[in-house]
């Protein structure tokens, strides 16, 4: 996941260090490390230092989790007024994050045309592309536990159209708080804060690829709250508990790198919500009883399957121009002379 790769479909992945948007007369400035004619050319002070940028992501990440204890209530957090309660908090500090982008934009020095909602990946140009496209991809990577859910459902899968199908079903899953919160809320204020927010803060200091691997760093962090309530609720030992939490930190940062890179691929916000939604639907992916499974001689490669496909599909299927967006690299200027290209 190279830098020149990761950056696509968003506009401002283009605006590196030194360089904050199209110099004078309209010339592109330096790519990230000083890869453009500008920063040889005596470009002015970059964005900032990059501590700030990081310093601004964690009070993004604590403002977060902060404002899901501000109840202090004594009930377990599947409890459905908890659920309620965090609802509100949580979409109060949701929606003021973007405001938290502008000030940094305005602070920082970064001058771009783009508006504020399209630097956060709420536009509607390559909308259905970049809503379909990003999960395809991810139910790719999990053919093999989507094939294992097939072989052990005990419905036909006529069936399991005719109940997705059906406004009873999903009247229920709306009632349920616990369904909107794993399936709506939590993806939508998620992806909000830790890639929409936080993408558009990293990317000008570090260039795209170090922002794709620093970013869900906040995002696994921001997990290790749930150690809180498993404590004070003696859900297992001390040892038990941190190491399901050392655990969820990792998929959930090698998740949230995922995501960031459909974020800065795409453009588009919308994809990173319906993966993470998707994701949350599935589960981990269940390898033990895979390989213990009655079927697993044909199950097994369909895993197998999934991780080659994704891997061969991750790039042509998230293609920038797909989603109304040129490659950032087409915005770099020429590159200077015996310079590698900025895009493969």
């Amino acid at each position: 996941m190279a830098v020149s790769e990761a950056a696509g479909g968003s506009s401002w992945a283009a605006a590196g260090p030194g360089r904050a948007g199209p110099g004078p007369g309209g010339a592109p400035g330096a790519a990230p490390g000083g890869g453009g004619p500008a920063s040889h050319a005596g470009a002015g002070p970059g964005p900032g230092p990059c501590w700030a940028a990081v310093l601004a992501c964690l009070s993004l990440a604590c403002s977060y989790v902060g404002s899901l204890y501000v109840w202090g209530s004594p009930l377990p957090r599947d409890h459905p007024s908890v659920i309620k309660r965090r609802f509100t908090s949580v979409l109060v500090v949701s929606g003021l994050s973007p405001a938290f982008v502008w000030l940094w934009k305005e602070l920082s020095g970064i001058k771009l045309d783009t508006p504020l909602p399209a630097l956060l990946g709420l536009r509607l140009e390559g909308l259905v592309p970049a809503t379909l496209l990003p999960l395809l991809l991810t139910m790719i990577l999990f053919l093999g536990p989507l094939m294992q859910l097939f072989m052990d459902c005990p419905w036909r899968w006529l069936d399991g159209v005719r109940v997705a199908l059906d406004p009873r079903w999903w009247a229920l899953c709306l009632g349920d708080v616990r369904w909107l919160r794993n399936q709506v809320v939590a993806p939508l204020t998620e992806e909000l804060v830790f890639r929409a927010c936080m993408m558009p803060i990293l990317v000008p200091c570090t260039g795209p690829g170090p922002a794709v691997l620093a970013c869900p760093l906040f995002f696994g962090v921001a997990h290790f709250h749930h150690v809180i309530e498993q404590l004070r609720f003696r859900q297992g030992s001390v040892g038990s508990i941190f190491m399901s939490a050392a655990f969820q930190f990792s998929y959930t940062a090698v998740f949230g790198a995922y995501t960031a890179f459909i974020f800065l691929r795409t453009g588009h916000l919308a994809g990173p919500v319906l993966c993470h939604s998707f994701c949350n639907s599935m589960g981990f992916p269940a390898v033990g009883a895979a390989l213990e499974h009655p079927r697993r001689r044909a199950l097994l490669p369909c895993y197998l399957l999934g991780v080659f496909l994704f891997l061969l599909l991750l790039h042509p299927l998230t293609e920038p121009t797909f989603f109304g967006g040129a490659p950032a690299c087409a915005q770099r200027g020429p590159p200077l002379p015996g310079a590698p290209p900025a895009c493969s």
